[in-house]
């Protein structure tokens, strides 16, 4: 017990030695029984409930996040399920973790709607970027790591994010177009010089016409460029008359999903 003990706390206590008379304390054996059992407890998600966690990159980086599992996640069964990588928006780097799900699928996980996806939703901290390399390089490293301790579906891995997480998106989409099935960037800006990158990746992409804070035809740029280096799995919804927030519209469309669900990848196992 001891062993188990220090072996599940060794990164989150000092572990002092213990003498042989407190490690036949009859006490002391039900105190490190119930620390195992909320340790292991913690690890253990509850499916269908949104979470705060963390996981630490390196010893200069720890990415926050926000994660469910479907409600129907049974950790017997062998069914993988798909994934959901999901950036937030500036706004959302600004406050505690929870904030995150202000908007879009970590909103939807939080009031209880039933997404059929592992949900993984990291905070970007307020003096950085998504587009920064070292937070699309640690948000990949969370994403192995989720796949890797969770049965996930890597055919199934869908990417999207609003505003500087629809930058983010475009980035992370381009720099790994196998990676993902199926990519929605929301009101966000990326560079077409990476058309080429992202032919054959589904991609379906959001922006009002009246945002002043992203212009519309960063987006605009976007597709044209895509479908101009042969791309023809690019869609692209104008919202008329709508400002920055595209967002709300756009996970609201039912479409959405089912567009991302039919997506896969080949070359992933």
């Amino acid at each position: 017990l001891l062993e188990l003990t220090t072996a599940l706390l060794k990164d989150r206590i000092r572990i002092y030695p213990i003498s042989e008379t407190m490690r036949n304390n009859p006490l002391l054996k039900c105190l490190l029984a119930l620390l195992v059992c909320s340790s292991l407890k913690a690890e253990q998600p509850a499916p269908g409930k949104v979470s705060e966690q963390s996981f630490k990159v390196s010893a200069k980086q720890t990415i926050p996040y926000l994660f469910s599992l479907p409600k129907e996640y049974d950790p017997s069964s062998k069914k993988k399920w798909p994934v959901m990588l999901f950036l937030h928006g500036r706004g959302e780097s600004r406050g505690p973790l929870s904030i995150v799900a202000k908007w879009g699928p970590p909103r939807m996980a939080q009031r209880g709607d039933n997404l059929p996806y592992i949900l993984i939703a990291p905070q970007c901290p307020a003096e950085s970027r998504w587009t920064d390399d070292d937070q699309q390089a640690g948000v990949l490293k969370l994403l192995d790591h989720i796949t890797t301790t969770f049965p996930a579906d890597t055919t199934r891995i869908y990417l999207t994010g609003l505003s500087m997480g629809g930058y983010g998106t475009w980035k992370m989409a381009a720099e790994n177009p196998d990676r993902f099935a199926a990519v929605s960037p929301i009101c966000g800006r990326g560079n077409p010089a990476d058309a080429a990158k992202l032919v054959d990746v589904p991609i379906w992409v959001f922006h009002g016409t009246e945002d002043t804070a992203v212009l519309y035809r960063h987006s605009d740029e976007m597709v044209k460029a895509i479908r101009k280096a042969g791309g023809k799995k690019v869609r692209f919804t104008t919202l008329q008359h709508v400002g920055h927030n595209s967002w709300s519209a756009a996970y609201a469309t039912p479409e959405l999903y089912q567009w991302f669900n039919k997506h896969k990848t080949e070359n992933q196992k």
